[in-house]
């Protein structure tokens, strides 16, 4: 008998019954900007010329445009055929990395997680994707029953009364938030007349508060005391608004002062903002406490919830005392974060805030009809164009009702779960710690340090973040200030498998052993991937640098450098 040679081809994949770590090399193109591939007379679709009658009747549009707002030429648009604009994106997209291409779990604090794609088919239907804001209420029914009954889900996951889903993002949603408490303490005329100024952090980790510099006066609520653990965005939201922050360090184990927040609130606190479980994925069980300190002196609790992904049916804002919450719907209910945008942050608040939620409003008629109530004269007004990001309530109401209650409920377990067992592997890898909390759980994330390898090898974070793109993932270390030292921040969510979770595990621990054995391969990381370590030098100088491919030749030619495209020949 004749026997075939045949090669094993999965035979790489495994050491011992083991899975080896996959190879990886990422597509590298030398791929222009669009406007370099510009062709003069080159177009991806003709449109058809404008009829006669339509001429007649619509006369120059442009002509009833002001004089000022009236191009002098048209727009310098790049001009390519249909298949080199495909060709341009499809390779763009072969350089990225992203939830569809990788076990995502090292985004920290970002709650990746995978976005159904029946959701993206919903919010891509013509009957959703062409309707207009501008539309009358009668011919949107649909969309504002879809945004009413997400309201009526977050009143209940949170406990509260009214919900307005108009923030375009989780830093506005606290914007908003800290724009209602503002508001709140005008109409009681314990309002200062506030201005953005420069908060003065200098405690020391050990624990305790670090207060900006405040003035004397009576009946002025100008403060606002956060976590140093809480997400940046509260103390810089109230920054903007004009209030002074105290920041509160944890204690030894890790947990905010309790202390030092009993001696921080006084006739000037206007708020308490606090994300619960914080970046370092450790719940505060004192929360009610921090909650009535701050109800003790007549401050308002805001709740920032970035991080409920581990608490979806399981606490509320409501029970532990909050006056006002957020929820990031590109986080926790599974839409697109969308390189940032677009997003929705809700914000809920109790019915004593009620008035002085974003107008308009979505009403509910007692014949079942829908109106947008616009006014509100307590309202901070708009914060958003019109109701806000339409399509994305869409993908995570259906989300919500494809889960149900006890399924929102079972995300939460399976991520606290999937958490909690990353951390078991990942705590194996000699050099890598979680600080604070010794012995305990984390909820749905950890903010880990490799202090010890760093000490051991002169490799950073940010360098074992670089290589770890080589193995095709994603890593980030953590918000500044870096107060756990050589951070790096994991959350696993609900999303993977155990078998991803091990993946990823598995790649911390080569690259761990890597540091060791080959320092400089980490340092000059990443190798396989389209681009190489950014001089991140160019950040702090803004001659060097340009946010759009016109502005960047504006800064060549100023320089005495000319690199003419195709485009720049053809005008």
């Amino acid at each position: 008998m004749n026997h075939v040679n045949m090669e094993n081809i999965s035979a790489h994949r495994f050491t011992d019954g083991k899975p080896n770590l996959r190879r990886y090399q990422q597509a590298r193109w030398d791929e222009p900007v669009i406007f370099e591939l510009s062709q003069p007379g080159e177009r991806a679709l003709l449109t058809p010329e404008l009829e006669p009658a339509i001429e007649a009747a619509a006369h120059d549009v442009l002509f009833t445009l002001p004089p000022g707002m009236r191009r002098k030429k048209p727009p310098a648009l790049p001009e390519l055929s249909q298949n080199r604009v495909l060709r341009h994106y499809l390779r763009l997209s072969q350089e990225t990395l992203g939830a569809d291409f990788n076990v995502d779990v090292g985004q920290g604090t970002c709650t990746m997680k995978y976005n159904p794609k029946v959701n993206e088919h919903l919010a891509r239907d013509a009957r959703m994707s062409e309707l207009h804001p501008l539309q009358d209420e009668s011919t949107v029914q649909g969309i504002l029953h879809v945004m009413y009954e997400m309201e009526q889900v977050l009143k209940e996951v949170s406990g509260m009364d009214a919900v307005s889903l108009q923030p375009r993002s989780g830093s506005q949603a606290i914007y908003a938030n800290l724009a209602m408490i503002r508001a709140w303490f005008e109409a009681r005329g314990e309002a200062a007349e506030l201005s953005p100024g420069r908060s003065q952090d200098s405690s020391p980790p050990s624990g305790g508060l670090a207060r900006s510099d405040s003035s004397g006066g009576a009946n002025v609520r100008d403060e606002i005391i956060t976590t140093i653990f809480s997400h940046p965005s509260d103390a810089a939201c109230a920054k903007v608004l004009g209030y002074k922050v105290i920041t509160l360090y944890p204690d030894a184990q890790g947990y905010p002062d309790l202390a030092a927040m009993q001696a921080a609130v006084g006739p000037r606190t206007a708020a308490l903002i606090i994300t619960n479980p914080e970046d370092t994925g450790i719940f505060n069980a004192k929360i009610r406490e921090f909650v009535a300190a701050a109800h003790s002196v007549g401050a308002l609790a805001c709740y920032d919830q970035a991080n409920a992904n581990g608490l979806l049916g399981i606490t509320r804002a409501r029970e532990a005392g909050f006056d006002l919450c957020h929820f990031n719907l590109h986080k926790t209910f599974s839409t697109p974060h969308a390189c940032g945008g677009p997003a929705v942050g809700a914000c809920a608040v109790t019915a004593a805030l009620a008035p002085f939620l974003p107008r308009p409003v979505i009403v509910k008629d007692p014949g079942g009809d829908y109106r947008i109530e616009q006014g509100g004269e307590r309202s901070i007004g708009k914060v958003a164009a019109f109701m806000g990001t339409a399509s994305i309530v869409l993908r995570a109401y259906a989300w919500v009702m494809n889960l149900g209650a006890a399924g929102l409920r079972e995300v939460a377990e399976i991520a606290v779960l999937n958490n909690n067992y990353m951390m078991s592997q990942l705590l194996k890898i000699r050099g890598l710690s979680a600080p604070y909390a010794p012995g305990k759980r984390r909820i749905e994330q950890v903010r880990y340090s490799w202090a010890e390898l760093c000490a051991e090898t002169g490799v950073h974070s940010g360098d074992i973040g670089l290589r770890a793109a080589d193995y095709g993932v994603h890593y980030w270390t953590s918000h500044h200030p870096y107060v756990v030292p050589e951070p790096a921040t994991i959350e696993p969510t609900e999303s993977y498998s155990r078998a991803d979770l091990d993946e990823f595990a598995q790649i911390m621990s080569r690259v761990a052993d890597e540091a060791r054995s080959q320092p400089e391969l980490l340092r000059s990381a990443p190798h396989n991937c389209p681009t190489r370590r950014v001089d991140e030098s160019y950040l702090d100088d803004p001659k060097r640098w340009a946010i759009t491919w016109r502005g960047w030749q504006r800064k060549l030619a100023e320089n005495g450098v000319t690199t003419p495209t195709a485009m720049d020949r053809a005008l």
